[in-house]
């Protein structure tokens, strides 16, 4: 996979690099687009779910479903099917209800249908909605289905990953003993243009390629699902992974303005502010103090740091002290006239990283491609999960992410066979796991070019101040670095309603075995409290 040039200053053919840029930081997990690279990966769509066996509750959906940018559907289809399953936790049978199918947004100001949202929601019969959770999950992009997170993290099935080896690994779909269904229902939905997920006339699918459209969108999907599932009582809870969270940010605002009351968000590997980011904007525009700890985290991990740290929470919180010092006061004085960075804090870098003085000298405010590259001699390392490496000239390097390529088709050929082969929903098309629509996306938000989020959270948060926030991050995610969401969400003032997490994983933290563990330890403690606080 190819990473776009990146936005070399402000200057003239500013729209075409913002979005080249853009490409380059928002595909990660769960479905980017053909050249995009931080919600998810490029690749193949999912060959089309065969047609179900005749069991009770199963859906052959005859519609087709098209991902173009001008394609709609003439009507709306909420027709789902609706499967008994179930699964063994603790040693016990657990049972729920899988729901795939589509519902209808309603646009609020023309009372009209505007889109059919595709989804899976896994719900417990028999509990009281008053007191049982829904939470809502969706991946970026844009132009990422819900492939990643459904099938990646706290779903009641899960495809086996052997992340962080570099080795291809297979679909292999197996019970989720990190499920979540014990604690919340969960909803898993794709934006419109992935998955199956479509436009209704006279809209278009490009109708909502930006961030506005895109929010209110599933504001409609939300309020649509409540209503038909009688979820009113219900605590709501949004998880959104990469582009996901500026959306949620966005989507809590407009739902809290519409009068849902949102309980919770989990922003997963967070990208609230893109003008913070130094990984959008070249290296030179702005600061990439944000990703230095990560390359701290890294390189530790590659025990190219001296000396290796003997306790990596200490490590990792003297780097944070180091980038928010020395490193902040420096690169100030660089960006501003190019002055030779000081020895001293070269020096510091060396240590941190391994990587020579003279290469810190020339590339002082150095971005993540730039490190991607060099940080390992003779090897590249991955963007979404810098643990994985391949050999530079590689098969597993030439897509441009080796952590991508060993995770990418098991995936894509997974969620076909799954929606067809378990939830008993086919279609006449192939599901989008990744539609390359990144130089089709409206950026801009709130006056600026690209967006920045943090204010739409701080007015939700004012809406609504029993709201929770829990940001989980990846030590070794090149494409959202934990310290700069550490930055950016520093900018609402301490709260106590705002807690972040850290494991040893990269951008998707879940789809390391021992990381999911532990931040489905802490999701638990999380969704407990938000119930607590109703």
């Amino acid at each position: 996979m190819a990473y776009p040039t990146k936005l070399h200053g402000w200057r003239p053919a500013l729209r075409d690099a913002v979005i080249a840029a853009c490409a380059a930081i928002l595909a990660a997990c769960g479905g980017g687009g053909g050249s995009s690279v931080a919600e998810a990966p490029s690749g193949p769509s999912a060959p089309l779910t065969p047609a179900p066996p005749a069991v009770p509750g199963s859906y052959d959906d005859t519609l087709a479903y098209s991902s173009l940018a001008n394609a709609s559907l003439s009507a709306p289809n909420e027709n789902a099917a609706v499967i008994a399953s179930h699964i063994q936790l603790g040693g016990q049978q657990f049972n729920y209800t899988a729901t795939t199918g589509h519902l209808t947004a309603t646009d609020v100001r023309t009372g009209k249908a505007s889109a059919s949202f595709f989804y899976v929601a896994y719900t417990v019969p028999g509990a009281d909605p008053a007191k049982r959770p829904v939470t809502f999950f969706y991946n970026g992009g844009p132009g990422s289905a819900s492939t990643y997170l459904h099938l990646g993290s706290f779903g009641p099935r899960r495809l086996v990953s052997a992340i962080p080896s570099a080795v291809i690994v297979t679909p292999q779909l197996v019970d989720n003993q990190e499920t979540l269904l014990a604690q919340s229902d969960l909803v898993f939905v794709d934006a419109v243009g992935t998955g199956y997920s479509q436009a209704i006339a006279p809209n278009t699918n490009q109708t909502f390629w930006g961030v506005d459209a895109d929010a209110a969108a599933f504001r409609d999907f939300v309020q649509r699902y409540i209503a038909v599932n009688k979820r009113e009582a219900s605590p709501k809870i949004l998880f959104g992974e990469s582009y996901g969270t500026p959306r949620t940010a966005v989507l809590a605002n407009l739902l809290e303005t519409a009068g849902v009351p949102v309980a919770a968000l989990v922003l997963q590997s967070s990208i609230m502010d893109y003008n913070s980011n130094c990984g959008v904007l070249d290296p030179g525009a702005i600061s990439c103090e944000g990703y230095i700890p990560t390359y701290a985290a890294t390189s530790a991990y590659y025990q190219l740091s001296t000396p290796l740290p003997t306790d990596f929470s200490a490590y990792v919180q003297q780097a944070r002290s180091f980038a928010a010092g020395d490193y902040r006061s420096a690169i100030s004085a660089y960006l501003a006239t190019k002055v030779a960075p000081p020895a001293a804090v070269v020096g510091q870098l060396v240590n941190y990283t391994g990587l020579p003085a003279l290469t810190w000298q020339q590339n002082f405010d150095m971005g993540p491609d730039y490190y991607q590259r060099n940080a390992v001699p003779g090897k590249l390392v991955g963007r979404y999960d810098a643990r994985v490496s391949a050999a530079n000239g590689s098969a597993l390097a030439a897509g441009g992410d080796p952590s991508l390529t060993v995770i990418n088709s098991a995936f894509v050929s997974g969620i076909a066979t799954y929606l067809g082969g378990e939830l008993h929903y086919s279609a006449r098309s192939a599901y989008i796991s990744s539609n390359d629509i990144v130089d089709r996306w409206n950026f801009s938000h709130d006056g600026r070019r690209l967006p920045d989020t943090i204010p739409d959270l701080a007015a939700a948060m004012t809406l609504n101040p029993k709201m929770k926030v829990l940001a989980v991050n990846g030590y070794h995610d090149l494409a959202t670095p934990f310290h700069q969401t550490e930055l950016d969400l520093a900018r609402l003032g301490a709260n106590p309603q705002i807690v972040l997490k850290y494991y040893a994983s990269g951008h998707m933290t879940y789809l390391d075995d021992t990381a999911r563990r532990a931040q489905q330890t802490d999701l638990i403690n999380f969704f407990n409290s938000v119930t607590v606080a109703q």
